[in-house]
């Protein structure tokens, strides 16, 4: 791609706006309806010290690999692996076939997700209302949350939540993204380290603190705990070959992109262990058993908790405004990049391409409330980590580790050490090949 084709392109108005955004990207619902519960299930803190350590490997690597890609490609997916194959000598076209698989996977999850949007902002009206708390047991949470996600069991709420997500993104980069970024990433930590406060002070609260940082031993001897670990750390970075790589492509060469990426990975655990401050103590204050994840931990046991706590109508309000910022954050960045491919590769405006991605997201995402789950696991375990791995192929291998090295130095007070090539070239992309089988064997990690 000409330069010339790059100089028009919208670009992010501080440092900061693009952190936010990423860390929006990267804080979901892995963080809010998986991490607890694996944090659970996986001994606490024996669960957390593999976890750490995945967060600071795939920060160090992918995350800084895939903004710095991006941003010397100056284009998503399709563009960038393009360009690195022809910086082999070879016909561009073969890597811009290669990079359609990464921006239809994100289509996809973003498909998905406009369904679960959908779910948040009925529940968070709802919240307002009071309908959200009027079941009167388990049961009645639980066929609330059946008849909502049954086939078009949604149809308004999930409608209402594409149009605001494409009001967001017809806005553009600077102007959409990067500004509500600004606003809703600081809320939802505000909001969710008051509910996190609130936890502190119930009865039962100290049972569940001792439970999220007690250390077994004999946990970190068994492989799972491992192998759930990766597969938390790896989705929950939002690394797929797309997000991370189209944010990176509107970023200024002046921009340090190591330091952009270790405050990404800070700020999505530190999102990460909150919904785990706040869910755990609040189980333990119940003495309910955290063995539900997914969409019934948000929809149902804790809706029922919350019934029973002190302050209940106020309690679901902040928690559900709060998932709502973190579902749409993550949902406009998914959108990105199909959004890019029809500016850059079909010439089309933002407006039109907007239109497009928006009118084909409500479409499919309309027909697919019944099985998002099989949808979202498929997306998740077969193409996000394939799209990771091909990003990490193209730009570690095929352009190679001194052009990779010298594209995440741009910005930065000192050079990267020697370390760089090791933990990206074969760290980092094994880590895609481990995490994409192990998925297949398990029948999903993240």
């Amino acid at each position: 791609m000409s330069h010339s084709s790059t100089t028009h392109r919208d670009s992010w108005k501080s440092n900061w706006g693009f952190v936010l955004a990423c860390i929006g990207s990267a804080v979901g619902m892995g963080n809010i309806w998986m991490f607890p519960t694996r944090v659970s299930k996986y001994g606490g803190g024996t669960f957390l010290l593999p976890y750490f350590l995945f967060v600071i490997i795939i920060g160090l690597s992918g995350v800084i690999g895939e903004m710095a890609f991006g941003r010397a490609t100056r284009s998503g997916p399709i563009g960038a692996f393009g360009q690195a194959i022809a910086s082999r000598g070879k016909n561009p076209k073969i890597g811009q076939a290669i990079g359609y698989l990464p921006v239809i996977g994100s289509l996809a999850l973003a498909i998905g997700y406009s369904v679960i949007v959908g779910w948040i902002l009925k529940y968070a009206a709802g919240s307002l209302t009071g309908s959200v708390l009027a079941q009167a047991d388990i049961e009645g949470f639980g066929q609330a949350f059946g008849q909502m996600a049954a086939p078009f069991g949604n149809n308004f709420w999930q409608t209402v939540g594409i149009v605001i997500t494409f009001i967001i993104m017809v806005c553009g980069i600077s102007g959409g993204i990067e500004k509500i970024n600004k606003v809703i990433m600081p809320l939802f930590f505000f909001l969710f380290l008051g509910l996190a406060v609130y936890m502190a002070f119930q009865p039962g609260a100290a049972e569940g603190y001792r439970y999220i940082f007690r250390i077994e031993p004999e946990g970190l001897a068994d492989p799972m705990t491992w192998v759930f670990a990766l597969g938390q750390a790896f989705f929950s970075l939002s690394l797929a070959g797309n997000g991370t790589l189209i944010y990176g492509s509107y970023l200024k060469d002046s921009e340090d992109v190591t330091s952009a990426a270790r405050k990404v990975a800070f700020f999505d655990t530190m999102a990460a262990l909150l919904a785990a401050l706040v869910i755990i103590p609040a189980m333990a204050t119940t003495g309910s058993q955290l063995n539900e994840g997914g969409p019934g931990l948000i929809f149902i046991y804790l809706p029922n908790l919350f019934k029973s706590m002190p302050g209940s109508r106020i309690l679901v309000i902040v928690f559900f405004t709060a998932v709502f910022f973190a579902g749409i954050s993550s949902i406009i960045n998914l959108f990105e990049a199909p959004i890019a491919t029809l500016e850059q590769h079909f010439k089309l405006s933002r407006r039109v391409s907007v239109t497009i991605a928006a009118s084909l997201a409500l479409a499919v995402g309309l027909c697919i409330q019944g099985i998002v789950s099989g949808w979202m696991d498929f997306v998740s375990i077969y193409i996000c980590p394939l799209g990771a791995g091909l990003a990490g192929i193209m730009f570690f291998w095929v352009y190679g580790s001194d052009f990779a090295k010298k594209e995440a130095e741009k910005g930065r007070p000192k050079p990267l050490g020697s370390w760089f090539r090791f933990m990206t070239a074969y760290v980092f992309c094994g880590l895609t090949i481990a995490v994409f089988i192990l998925g297949i064997i398990f029948g999903g990690i993240g």
